[in-house]
């Protein structure tokens, strides 16, 4: 089987990487294509973006009942001595349907499944992955945050997915760490980083030196736009990428959303979609603007961005509402 990073190799670097993968795996990411892989509820098969490590690339549009719920992206580490997994999943039958995805790849067993952050599509297939008898990690606040809102999350999503919620309960992860989880297995070193504040609390990333590969979760957005929470403190979120992102040097990059892609992409649509929006606001206000006025600052260079029209406005409002007390 040839990887993704194999067909971008073959074909040579012209044009966008966005280009290049979606060529490599036959389609393009769209939130208008309801559903890519209609004989699994996944939203689409999992790629091997190079060698072992695979990903089952989630929607770029909100959560719904004709994509699961998979929103996100999902993916696995085949070691040579049991699978590891990034994120659980956010209903039991999204769980399922990747495990069978592994065991159609893969004899080995999984041994550990990574909860990316706290919010529902990385937890609340816990359950599932625990009645495996699988160990599920998180950073401790990763684990608040899903025990503060893991109900909420999980009423949320049995609307959306109705009958497709089945038993997905709230389980909260079986181990928490603080900065770093470091585990050497088969052929890989797997380093689980907590680099700073970035989009929620308790981001990770997960970083395979040898591979230069970060599987960045939330950390990092290129196909569609980012969401800004109350909670996402943007000033803090550019630090981190400053001083610990920037500095992985990662040669592929596996976002928490859309394909993947190198750091040139991820930084366009991340970190310097942030400083821009903080030099619009800036100017707004220095220019004596208003929050209402906040909701119109140019972002036009971003409209073609999957999730811009339900995302834009209320970004500019936060980061508008963070800068009137710096």
């Amino acid at each position: 089987m040839k990887t993704l990073a194999g067909v971008i190799k073959t074909i040579g670097f012209s044009g966008s990487v966005i280009t290049l993968f979606a060529l490599a795996s036959g389609v393009f990411a769209s939130e208008d294509i309801a559903d890519q892989y209609p004989q699994s509820a996944l939203y689409e098969k999992p790629v091997e973006v190079i060698p072992g490590v695979f990903s089952a690339i989630g929607a770029t549009a909100p959560p719904t009942y004709e994509n699961s719920g998979h929103n996100n992206n999902l993916s696995f580490i085949v070691t040579g001595e049991g699978v590891v997994v990034v994120n659980a999943g956010a209903a039991d039958v999204l769980a399922k349907a990747l495990h069978d995805e592994i065991k159609a790849v893969t004899d080995e067993p999984v041994v550990l499944v990574i909860n990316e952050n706290g919010q529902g599509h990385a937890n609340l297939g816990n359950g599932y992955w625990v009645d495996q008898g699988v160990k599920v990690i998180a950073h401790v606040d990763a684990a608040h945050e899903f025990e503060e809102l893991g109900f909420s999350e999980l009423q949320r999503m049995q609307r959306y997915n109705r009958e497709k919620a089945g038993n997905s309960r709230v389980q909260p992860p079986s181990e928490t760490f603080e900065d770093s989880f470091t585990l050497n297995i088969g052929r890989f070193a797997i380093d689980i980083l907590y680099l700073g504040p970035a989009h929620s609390p308790g981001d990770i990333s997960v970083w395979l030196p040898d591979e230069s590969l970060v599987i960045a979760g939330d950390m990092a957005f290129h196909e569609r736009m980012l969401p800004i929470f109350p909670e996402t403190i943007v000033a803090d979120w550019i630090e981190t990428w400053d001083t610990e992102f920037e500095a992985l040097n990662a040669t592929y990059v596996i976002p928490g959303h859309g394909h993947p892609t190198n750091m040139a992409q991820v930084r366009r649509y991340t970190r310097d979609y942030l400083i821009y929006l903080r030099q619009v606001v800036g100017e707004l206000m220095d220019e004596g603007g208003e929050l209402k006025d906040a909701y119109y600052v140019d972002q036009s260079r971003y409209k073609h961005l999957d999730t811009f029209e339900q995302l834009a406005t209320r970004n500019a409002g936060r980061v508008y509402e963070q800068m009137e007390f710096e």
